[in-house]
């Protein structure tokens, strides 16, 4: 980079739909100096994302491929749009693949970052893949970074935590707009709703196995029992949504269920919640998670939610999904409505931990320069 033309980086995506990392991705996109830095896309999806947009109106590029274990496609991509000097990969074990491209390429800086701790998949086929992909990930990357330091260790291995070129670099969220609560909107979503005169028991996320819908469901059917007028607000949308929601009919608890799907107002939604219940199978930390402190929403996590994510603001209670639903829904009744009103300790919070979005992308663009 010379002083009048920014770095130029290529990042690689699933698609930019609205979950953790996308999210955190655009929180840097929207607030990064774009006469320092420039961003493109690789999007392994037909579709249009929820972020395609407003990744467009910021002045960047959504490249679609489709053949997520080619070499070439990226290669190729990297010359025509080119050129880079940064591919910042996020998709896991595929970092492999995009970072041999990057480096046949001739790019100096090439990134894989660690956003989960498991994938659930546990064949023979897989563990040679990824045993594979995480030797050649640590050969071809210049670059590790981590949410937290599991998701390092399930990306990188042990010893790749161990290298000089490993980094914790934290989840950053816009966390000024949680805030403040947006009363008005917030009376309305309700009323809408139904939810003005309940208990609101609210989850953000998306509907695939690792969030743990199926285990919400049970926890609601315990809570029912203690109040009857108690809703469940489900935030989000995904392949297992139809499943869910066939299942809490069939449980007979689904009046006291909203799935409102995907929202733009994620601060309106956490601001109409008394509680916020997060109950993954695994996750590399759940920005969601942070958004809900930013709110001063209590919360109680599962022990899959890695210690980077509780601000150490005394809202995060951590259970034992082994615990079992009855225990989940007591602790639920114990703590909901008793929300943080301090904006000052939240503020802090966010400090003290390295959550600032100014601190953040600075930080990235020193990497991006290296």
């Amino acid at each position: 980079m010379d002083n009048l033309n920014p770095i130029r980086v290529l990042h690689v995506v699933g698609a930019m739909n609205r979950a953790g990392t996308e999210t955190m991705l655009m929180n840097i996109y929207r607030n990064i100096d774009k006469s320092k830095v420039h961003f493109d896309f690789i999007s392994y999806s037909q579709l249009d994302a929820h972020y395609d947009e407003e990744i467009k109106k910021l002045g960047g590029r959504v490249i679609r491929l489709s053949n997520t274990q080619s070499v070439k496609e990226i290669f190729d991509v990297i010359k025509k749009y080119g050129p880079y000097e940064v591919v910042h990969s996020h998709t896991l074990f595929h970092c492999g693949i995009a970072n041999v491209a990057a480096k046949l390429a001739g790019i100096k800086v090439r990134i894989a970052h660690a956003h989960t701790t498991s994938d659930r998949s546990d064949t023979f086929i897989r563990r040679v893949y990824i045993s594979l992909m995480r030797y050649v990930i640590n050969i071809f990357s210049t670059h590790l970074l981590a949410c937290s330091n599991e998701a390092g260790k399930y990306l990188f291995g042990e010893r790749g935590l161990k290298k000089l070129k490993y980094m914790y670099f934290p989840n950053l969220i816009d966390y000024s707009k949680f805030l403040k609560e947006p009363r008005e909107e917030v009376n309305k979503f309700k009323i809408e709703e139904g939810l003005e005169n309940s208990i609101v028991i609210g989850h953000i996320g998306r509907f695939i196995e690792s969030k743990n819908h199926k285990f919400l469901l049970r926890v609601m059917k315990e809570l029912i029992i203690k109040d009857n007028a108690i809703k469940l607000l489900l935030v989000g949308d995904g392949d297992l949504r139809p499943q869910i929601e066939q299942l809490a009919k069939k449980e007979g608890i689904y009046d006291n269920i909203r799935f409102v799907g995907i929202r733009d107002d994620i601060h309106t939604m956490l601001h109409s919640m008394d509680i916020f219940v997060f109950p993954s199978i695994y996750e590399g930390l759940g920005l969601v998670l942070l958004e809900a402190q930013a709110s001063g929403l209590p919360c109680i996590v599962s022990e899959a939610i890695q210690p980077e994510g509780d601000l150490k603001l005394e809202l995060v209670t951590k259970l034992s999904l082994d615990d079992g639903a009855d225990v989940w829904a007591d602790k639920i009744m114990d703590l909901a409505g008793k929300k943080e009103k301090n904006i000052n300790k939240i503020t802090t919070g966010f400090k003290k931990n390295g959550y600032l979005i100014s601190a953040g992308t600075s930080k990235l663009i020193n990497i991006y320069k290296m």
